[in-house]
């Protein structure tokens, strides 16, 4: 193909399938068919408009997740300054601390997600981060145990609508053959976040006793306001939809509105909410499949992410060193996010890069639970923070490219961050302060769940795949009949529909 041969598109989204030749019709209300309008884009423009909605939309909302990481992360660096002998977390208060955190986040996410179409997205998002950066700053000025949990529920709450928001963003944006790229890139920012809270904290313990607060109050505060600056800017950055995306040319908004209208083998998607989606989502077996498969994934993600500076303390380094040893692996993980999202899209697979992330994982934790060198653990820390961090897109990739209907899906990827939050919950608690330096408990109990996942990852491919095949055999039984659905009907089936492949 020509770098100037045109690529069609629909223009109207009133689209069904010949089930002879695949190919998309219109059908008028008396069941006709007519030949599809089209816009039409080269290729050298397609590529001018998405780096177009590239540099306006990541760039943003990568920070803003960067932000919201090391605001929820940042309390483990904290602890190493101070937080815990000056708010007396004995025993488990700092578990306790840690485990509000996901559980008020648990209960919000689905919400947040549902009315971000109500909203602007680009004020509902913006305005959520300037929240929680004000509840991180004032995270810094706590004196007591009990304001620590409070101000943990708080931030909980206002986190809970970015993550999955900005997910669900994305799937309005990009062609599910484009999303892990994008996915990848965001969630890069994710865990360069586990870099920068290592470096950020190794610096501002500089600044203890400064205004009569430790080193800990300075971090929440400083990474705070930092948050609440990005937040004002994507105020005026961050877009919303790509039908009222006034950097775009009115022909790039039609070509987009209707790539998306007719993504997924032109299957449509539904626009108006109905509690049957709802229940659809709730009963779609593969939600809940990829919702323990993140779970398991969010169980080593979480355990390496709030407790890295105090398992690398427990090696025998003291705090400044061990905060600095934090960074390494979080920047071999991001590089690695990158890489394998970009690797994913090009040949158009989930699975072997969940498996691989979660195979690296199994090796980490076994490395760190066994008698070893300091070095040997040392190592084991890379592959964990790789394989948690890297298997996250490839799973919210997964789950956004197989569930059709803007609320169904979007339903569906609250699930999946809420299941990532329970692992939050679990981790939060298997850490035991008892358990230092070598955290047998909580190491071993990574192998196991990891190694669920091992076992889970394959019986949901074959379950793919299988249906894919019934599906395939049943097309081709249909023969030279045409098999015309209207655009309501379309609309309604979403991934159920027979000219739909689930990818693998």
């Amino acid at each position: 193909m020509s770098a100037e041969e045109p690529v069609r598109t629909s223009s109207d989204g009133k689209a069904s399938i010949d089930g002879a030749t695949g190919v998309p019709v219109i059908r008028n209300n008396d069941g006709h068919g007519a030949a599809l309008q089209t816009v039409v884009l080269t290729r050298k423009e397609q590529k001018q408009l998405w780096r177009k909605v590239d540099l306006r939309l990541m760039p943003i909302v990568m920070v803003m997740y960067l932000c919201s990481f090391l605001d929820r992360a940042n309390i483990g660096n904290a602890k190493l300054q101070g937080l815990v002998t000056q708010l007396d977390l004995t025993g488990n208060r700092y578990n306790i601390a840690l485990t509000m955190y996901f559980l008020s986040f648990y209960v919000f996410a689905i919400p947040a997600n549902l009315v971000i179409k109500t909203f602007r997205p680009s004020r509902w998002l913006s305005g959520i981060t300037i929240l929680w950066g004000i509840i991180t700053t004032l995270m810094g000025l706590v004196k007591t145990y009990p304001q620590l949990v409070a101000v943990r529920v708080c931030l909980g709450i206002a986190e809970s609508g970015l993550g999955c928001g900005v997910f669900y963003l994305f799937t309005l944006w990009y062609p599910r053959n484009m999303i892990q790229t994008r996915l990848a890139l965001f969630w890069g920012g994710a865990t360069f976040a586990g870099a920068f809270s290592g470096l950020l904290a190794y610096a501002i313990a500089f600044m203890s006793g400064t205004g009569g607060l430790l080193g800990w109050s300075w971090i929440f505060i400083i990474e705070g306001l930092f948050t609440v600056v990005v937040g004002v800017v994507a105020l005026f950055v961050l877009v919303d939809l790509p039908g009222t995306a006034t950097f775009l040319t009115p022909k790039e908004r039609v070509y987009l509105v209707d790539l998306k209208e007719h993504d997924l083998t032109l299957v449509g998607e539904e626009e108006q909410f109905e509690l049957r989606q709802f229940k659809e989502a709730l009963l779609d077996w593969q939600v809940w499949f990829l919702g323990f498969l993140n779970l398991f994934v969010a169980l080593a993600l979480y355990g390496i992410t709030l407790f890295l500076p105090s398992i690398i303390n427990g090696f025998g380094f003291n705090t400044t060193m061990s905060q600095l040893l934090t960074v390494p692996p979080y920047v071999v993980g991001t590089v690695t996010v990158i890489v394998w999202g970009i690797w994913a899209d090009r040949i158009q697979l989930r699975s072997p890069f969940v498996f691989a992330g979660l195979s690296l994982c199994v090796i980490g934790y076994s490395i760190n639970l066994s008698h070893t060198s300091i070095g040997a653990k040392y190592f084991g820390t890379f592959l964990i923070v790789t394989g948690a961090y890297s298997s996250v897109p490839a799973l919210l990739a997964w789950i956004s490219s197989n569930v059709v209907g803007h609320y169904k899906r979007g339903i569906s990827i609250s699930i999946q961050v809420i299941m990532s939050n329970l692992g939050g919950v679990i981790v939060s608690n298997i850490y035991r302060t008892q358990d230092a330096p070598r955290y047998i408990l909580g190491h071993a109990l990574e192998l196991g769940f990891v190694a669920l996942g091992i076992i889970m990852l394959p019986i949901t491919v074959l379950i793919y795949r299988r249906i894919n095949i019934v599906r395939d055999e049943r097309h081709r039984e249909a023969g030279e009949k045409a098999v015309a659905y209207t655009a309501q009907e379309l609309r309604r089936l979403g991934d159920r529909a027979p000219d739909f492949r689930y990818t693998l």
